[in-house]
Parts: C-alpha cells; structure tokens; sequence
C-alpha cells in the first residue's frame, strides 16, 4: 500500500492545479481498514478537502455529534454501526448530510425496504483514486446547486471495479 500512497500523491500533485481550492468544504471518511482510510484522507487532503477519518461508524456518529461536515464517505461493511446504520441514524436526526458509500456489497434490500437512506452515489470497492476524487466533486457541486441525488449504481457493475459508476 506504500507504493500506491506514493503513486497517488505524485498523481495528485500532477493535476493539483486543476482542481479548484476546497479548504473551505469538510469532509468525514468512515472506513475500519486503516489502508483504505488513510489513502483516502491523504487523496483528498493533497486536494485541498478538510478531512477528518475514523475507524468506525460508532466514532463517526460521534464525530457528526462535535462537527459540521459538508460530507461523508462511509463503507458499509464495519463492525459495530455499518454505514447504512449510521446513514439511518443521521436521516432519524433530520440531518441532511450528503453520503458517498464505499462498499463491495451494496445493501440493496435494505435500501429498497428504506428508501430514505439512499446515498448521494455509491463508490464500488476497490475504488481508483480518480473515482474517488470524482465522485466527492460531483456530490459537493450537485449539493451546492441543490440538483437531484445520483442514481444508485446497478448491481452487475459492481463486478467491473474502477468503473466510474455515478449517474447525475
């Protein structure tokens, strides 16, 4: 993972200068694999983000508690509170926070049994860097412009990892 950390910072770095200053927007990681956390808060910091991480979607409902975020981006899968739990518990809190969801396995009977829950995007894992970085764009521009949620990506592209899988 070394490799990919120092891949992605000279790849960031490269088109940095394409990217619009975000200092002002902060955004939550929640993700239990320290890997996949720390690759994604150095992605988004070296792009300007104020980004906080956690390890568990326990610890990012307190962190939601303390702070203001303009997004989040949670896996499903953890021990403890998944994500959709804590998706639940901030809708059940009238807290209309955006959520981009990380996952393999997108919980989709629940989603159909809970509409109200529906991420902003979903973000297939293993996720490019570029994915990431284009999913967050997307979600803050539509939220700051008050657009339509994106669709839900179709199960069958789960299987194509790195696809970029957002629909306006």
């Amino acid at each position: 993972m070394k490799v990919q950390q120092r891949l992605a910072k000279t790849r960031i770095a490269a088109r940095k200068a394409s990217f619009p200053e975000h200092s002002h927007q902060r955004i939550l990681v929640v993700d239990h694999d320290d890997d996949v956390r720390q690759l994604s808060v150095d992605v988004l910091s070296e792009s300007s983000y104020d980004v906080e991480a956690v390890a568990s979607g326990s610890a990012g409902w307190r962190a939601l508690q303390h702070n203001q975020y303009d997004l989040i981006i949670t896996e499903n899968a953890m021990p403890g509170m998944t994500g959709m739990e804590m998706i639940e518990k901030l809708r059940s809190a009238n807290i209309a926070l955006p959520v981009i969801m990380a996952t393999k396995h997108l919980p989709r009977h629940e989603l159909a049994r809970k509409p109200w829950l529906k991420p902003a995007a979903t973000l297939p894992r293993p996720f490019s860097i570029d994915d990431l970085l284009a999913a967050v764009k997307t979600v803050l521009h539509r939220d700051s412009h008050t657009a339509p949620s994106c669709a839900i990506t179709p199960e069958p592209a789960f299987e194509h990892a790195g696809k970029h899988l957002l629909r306006p």
